[in-house]
C-alpha cells in the first residue's frame, strides 16, 4: 500500500474506556465514568421529546444547510445565518479548517498541553506543527506570537483549555488578537464556554466583527449533553465561512442531531442548572484538594486537572479496578496528572473517596 507518510506517523485517537468494557474487564456491576467530560445530567427533556416525536423518514438525507438549526443558532448567538458553519462535532470543524488552510510549506501554532486534534489534523495535511510550551497549564500567548511567521496559516487557542481548565481573560485575549497578522486565522476553541463563570471570561459572539481573522468553535456535546449526536458550529465573518464551506462534507450533520440541537437551545433553564451543579461539584474537588494537599488547576470547564507525585497511569488503574474511570494526563504531556470530569455530587463523592484510598495506599508503601 502506498500510504501517505503523515498517516504512518500518527496513532489513532484513543477515547476513554467505555463502561461496558470496564465492567467486563474487572467483573464490576457499577461504573462511574468521569473521563470524557460528558454532561453527567444528560440532556434536556425537550431534547428527548423532540426525538420521540420525530416522524420523518430515515431514508431521507439530512438538510445539508441545517436550515432550522442555523436559524436557531443565529438567533441564540445574535449573528447572521451566513456567519455560521456546522460540523459533525467540533472535531469536524477542526478538520475542515485544517483541510482548507494547512499543507506542505505552511505551519500552524498551538500550545502544548492542549487538545490533540490540532496537531493530528495539521500533521495529516503535511503542515509543520509549532507547539509552544504551556506555562503552568496556561497558553504562553507571547511565545505563540513569536512563533508566527510568514508561513503561519492557523493558530489554535483553546479556552477554557482541555485538559487544564485554564482560561484566557478577555483583555489578555484581545491584546493577543490585536498582534496576530491579519492573514493568519485564529481558532478560538470554546467547547466548554457554557460552563465558564469567570467575570472576565471572553464572550466572543460578535468578535468577528472586529477581528476578521478569527473563528469561534462551539459544540453541543458538552453542556448541552448531546455528545452521541455530534453537532458543532463555528462563528466567523462571511468571507471565512464561504472559504471553509467547500471543505465541508455534504449532509455532515445528521437529522436527529439537528432536531436535538434546536430543542437543546430552547431550554436554557436546563443549561443554567447544569452550570450551577457543575460549580457545586467543582467545589467538592477544591475542598478535597485543600484537605488532602493535592495540587490542581482551578477550572472553568466541567473537569478538573489534579496533580500527584505518582505515575498517572498507576492512579488511573487503581481507580479503574474500583469502578471509577478518569483520564490519565500522560497522553496530554502531564505524566503525574489526572483529568476528572465533574459529575453529580454522588459521583464526585465516590471518586474522591477512591482517590483518597489511593493516596492512603501510596503513603503506606
Amino acid at each position: 500500500m502506498k500510504w501517505n507518510k503523515a498517516v504512518l506517523s500518527l496513532k489513532p485517537y484513543q477515547p476513554g474506556k467505555s463502561t461496558d468494557e470496564v465492567k467486563r474487564q474487572y467483573g464490576l456491576e457499577k461504573i462511574v465514568k468521569l473521563a470524557s467530560n460528558e454532561n453527567p445530567f444528560g440532556c434536556s427533556e425537550q431534547v428527548k421529546k423532540s426525538i420521540q416525536e420525530f416522524s420523518n423518514s430515515f431514508a431521507i438525507y439530512p438538510d445539508g444547510y441545517a436550515t432550522v438549526l442555523r436559524s436557531a443558532v443565529a438567533k441564540h448567538t445574535g449573528v447572521k445565518e451566513t456567519e455560521l458553519i456546522f460540523g459533525n462535532g467540533s472535531d469536524e470543524n477542526i478538520q475542515i479548517i485544517s483541510r482548507s488552510l494547512l499543507g506542505p510549506g505552511k505551519n500552524t501554532v498551538a500550545a502544548t498541553g492542549t487538545f490533540s486534534q490540532y496537531r493530528h489534523n495539521a500533521t495529516l495535511e503535511g503542515a509543520e506543527v509549532r507547539e509552544v510550551p504551556h506555562v503552568d497549564g496556561d497558553h504562553d500567548l507571547d511565545a505563540m506570537l513569536a512563533a508566527i511567521d510568514e508561513n503561519t496559516a492557523v493558530v489554535w487557542v483553546c479556552t477554557p483549555n482541555n485538559p487544564t481548565g485554564k482560561y484566557i481573560p478577555e483583555q489578555k485575549l484581545r491584546s493577543f488578537l490585536d498582534q496576530v497578522p491579519e492573514d493568519v486565522l485564529v481558532v478560538l476553541d470554546e467547547a466548554y464556554s457554557e460552563y465558564a463563570v469567570a467575570e472576565d471570561y471572553p464572550r466572543t459572539n460578535h468578535w468577528h466583527n472586529t477581528y476578521k481573522n478569527i473563528i469561534v468553535l462551539r459544540t453541543f456535546s458538552k453542556a448541552y449533553g448531546l455528545a452521541s449526536l455530534r453537532v458543532g458550529y463555528g462563528i466567523a465573518c462571511e468571507e471565512i465561512i464561504q472559504r471553509l464551506e467547500p471543505s465541508r462534507e455534504p449532509f455532515n450533520v445528521n437529522t436527529l442531531g439537528q432536531v436535538a440541537a434546536v430543542a437543546a437551545l430552547s431550554d436554557q433553564e436546563f443549561l443554567e442548572t447544569c452550570r450551577a451543579e457543575n460549580r457545586k461539584g467543582m467545589e467538592q474537588y477544591y475542598q478535597f484538594c485543600e484537605q488532602e494537599n493535592v495540587s490542581y488547576y482551578p477550572s472553568q470547564g466541567n473537569f478538573i486537572f489534579l496533580h500527584f507525585e505518582q505515575d498517572a497511569d498507576e492512579i488511573f488503574q487503581y481507580l479503574l479496578k474500583r469502578g471509577f474511570i478518569a483520564r490519565s494526563g500522560k497522553s496530554f504531556g502531564f505524566p503525574t496528572s489526572l483529568r476528572v470530569t465533574v459529575g453529580s455530587q454522588e459521583e464526585n463523592a465516590g471518586m474522591i473517596e477512591a482517590i483518597k484510598g489511593f493516596l492512603r495506599a501510596a503513603s503506606e508503601k
